[in-house]
């Protein structure tokens, strides 16, 4: 097995160099994104890391059978000297001429049967990757490039940190519509068709912000993403814009200062606050907050793949009446470890997912990455810390012009 790494500017010319000095058979391993060039780190170029494997185990190739040799009688040439070459000299004491006899060449023996090693097992899971190669090369086949669009909306998503797989799927399918024969074959075209694909991704029917029907509102998420000043302005729009009464309820006693916080923001809109050191306190704390239209509830980050955390946080999400649970996130974080949390918190169950921390990063795409990996609706996203101001109901037509916009 032949494995080689490629750096590259664009998939397109990874996949030309890998057949060059691969073949066709070859396979891709693995594919990121790296820096590279700058002065001491600085002005660094992004470019793909690709790496491929072939197989270059080949059957070996029997050797062509032996032409047999006939001794020919020297009598037959008799009387027929022009055939003969002219260099051609005979003997009278031989009776026939013989040309030399190869030798047989060595038996081929039989193929061997071996156990499956890890790398055949490896090239075998891979088939499916290179399948996908295959689709995005399918229409490059001949020579004929990409629309200029469409191959910079696959740049600027895979800078977004958009997954590899989905940004093969959405491209595949824009080419598509592209070359369908009614289309108007230009480049606006090409780019609102990127557009709507995307948008079919972050759009889920229904309200994004909290419903009027709902009474008991519940967040959950990991550490440090901002809960707690998330639902001090969601309670400000609660209080201030709909005039509703509102309720705190708290779970988090497990970091310094969580209790205090939430009281501050309590005291600040006149509200009510109870803490609850375990789920039996619960009905106490919601008989307390009868007299509310709607109650936050604020739970503890801890970690999240404690199975026993999450099972004490199932217990407290056990709520009667309207509820809703926001799910809320960090977009600092990996997209890698979005997905662990989401998938241990989507087994007791999520209706929105809230994104805080859009003004300290630059890259969106593990927001397209959640939504179109798990069935949740897009609810609101915050960019700041300012309470009430910075937060918002998501748009999902000025995410998607982040995503295609050129840094």
């Amino acid at each position: 097995m032949r494995v080689k790494r490629y750096v590259v500017d664009t998939m397109p010319d990874a996949l030309q160099k890998i057949r060059a000095d691969l073949g066709k058979d070859a396979v891709i391993l693995n594919t990121k994104q790296v820096r590279s060039g700058g002065f001491l780190g600085l002005f660094a170029k992004k470019k793909i890391e690709v790496i491929a494997a072939t197989d270059s185990a080949q059957p070996p190739t029997p050797p062509p059978p032996p032409v047999a040799v006939k001794s020919v009688p020297l009598a037959a040439f008799a009387g027929e000297p022009e055939p003969i070459a002219a260099s051609v000299r005979t003997r009278p004491d031989l009776a026939t001429l013989e040309e030399p006899v190869l030798p047989p060449p060595p038996p081929v023996a039989a193929p061997v049967l071996r156990a499956r090693t890890k790398d055949d097992l490896l090239l075998e899971e891979i088939k499916q990757m290179k399948d996908m190669m295959a689709r995005l090369s399918a229409g490059r086949e001949g020579n004929v490039p990409l629309p200029e669009p469409l191959d910079k909306c696959r740049r600027l998503l895979l800078e977004q940190e958009v997954l590899p797989e989905l940004v093969e799927r959405i491209i595949g399918r824009a080419a598509e519509q592209f070359a369908d024969e009614a289309s108007p074959k230009t480049d606006e075209f090409a780019l609102q068709t990127v557009r709507n694909l995307l948008k079919e991704i972050v759009h889920a029917p229904g309200a994004k912000s909290i419903s009027d029907e709902t009474r008991i509102v519940h967040f959950v998420g990991p550490t440090g993403v901002g809960k707690t000043t998330t639902i001090a302005k969601l309670a400000a729009e609660q209080v201030l814009k709909k005039g509703r009464k509102v309720g705190f309820i708290t779970a988090d006693t497990y970091r310094i200062a969580a209790v205090e916080q939430l009281k501050t923001y309590a005291t600040i809109l006149n509200v009510p606050l109870e803490v609850v050191f375990s789920h039996h306190e619960l009905t106490r704390a919601f008989d307390h907050m009868a007299h509310c239209d709607i109650v936050f509830m604020d739970t503890a980050g801890r970690n999240f793949r404690n199975p026993m955390y999450v099972s004490e946080l199932n217990a407290l999400l056990q709520a009667k009446g309207g509820s809703e649970t926001f799910l809320v996130l960090g977009l600092t974080s990996k997209y890698k470890d979005m997905k662990a949390i989401t998938g241990n918190f989507a087994k007791f169950g999520l209706d929105k997912v809230l994104f805080t921390k859009l003004d300290e990063t630059e890259t969106y795409g593990s927001i397209v990455n959640l939504l179109y990996e798990f069935p949740l609706r897009l609810s609101y996203i915050t960019n700041g810390q300012n309470v009430p101001d910075d937060i918002a109901e998501a748009n999902e037509d000025r995410l998607i012009e982040l995503l295609l916009k050129e840094r």
